[in-house]
């Protein structure tokens, strides 16, 4: 349903980086026009809609209702391939049969999302960067992965955020990377650092 996460190894090691951004940007700035800041909420969330269950394996587990998953498609890929400057990602709560979108405050794309929800729930909520940003600072640490792993620094994760927050680096040297990666970015940039071990492949299965 959402753009497929991108996943490449590099060498002997696993490194995961995943692709913030799918579909090209066209048309000029949605942020030319605010929107609300603090969010707002669509007039679908007026109304209560019980959860819906799905048992798999003898177990009851939560399913997004087919019309919210429809909406949830729409606002999805209008994000990224209209509106990258303003959208960042978005969760669904399954529990509350409702749909989070976290976007850079604009307007048109505000129009966006009342208009691609229908009688669905949508909470909006800011978010501080975009998929159009995050994208250029994802695409840059990963063209770096040479730089930094010639300077012993293991690199296990990238990958944009869904709230916006910025590109999330996982590594196993936390330490060194907060110290130089403002270095070589500027101390500005949108990156979050998380401490990671390496990745392990899935252990075999039976019929493996």
């Amino acid at each position: 349903m959402h753009c497929d996460r991108l996943v490449r190894l590099l060498l002997a090691g696993a490194l995961l980086m995943t692709a913030p951004g799918c579909g090209e940007i066209d048309g000029g700035d949605p942020r030319e026009h605010s929107g609300p800041t603090g969010g707002w909420r669509t007039a679908g969330c007026q109304f209560s809609r019980p959860a819906q269950f799905s048992t798999v394996g003898g177990r009851s587990m939560p399913v997004t209702p087919q019309r919210l998953a429809a909406a949830i498609e729409r606002i999805d890929r209008g994000g990224r391939e209209r509106f990258a400057d303003s959208f960042a990602g978005l969760e669904v709560d399954q529990l509350r049969v409702r749909a989070i979108v976290y976007r850079v405050p604009s307007e048109v794309f505000d129009d966006f999302i009342r208009q691609s929800a229908e009688d669905t729930c949508v909470v909006v909520r800011d978010a501080a960067h975009a998929v159009a940003e995050l994208t250029h600072w994802h695409d840059r640490v990963v063209a770096d992965l040479p730089y930094w792993d010639s300077r012993g620094i293991r690199i296990v994760t990238v990958g944009s955020r869904h709230d916006g927050m910025g590109v999330e680096i996982g590594t196993r040297d936390i330490d060194r990377i907060r110290r130089e990666f403002p270095a070589r970015y500027g101390a500005d940039a949108p990156l979050v650092f998380v401490e990671e071990g390496p990745v392990r492949p899935l252990a075999p299965g039976p019929a493996d």
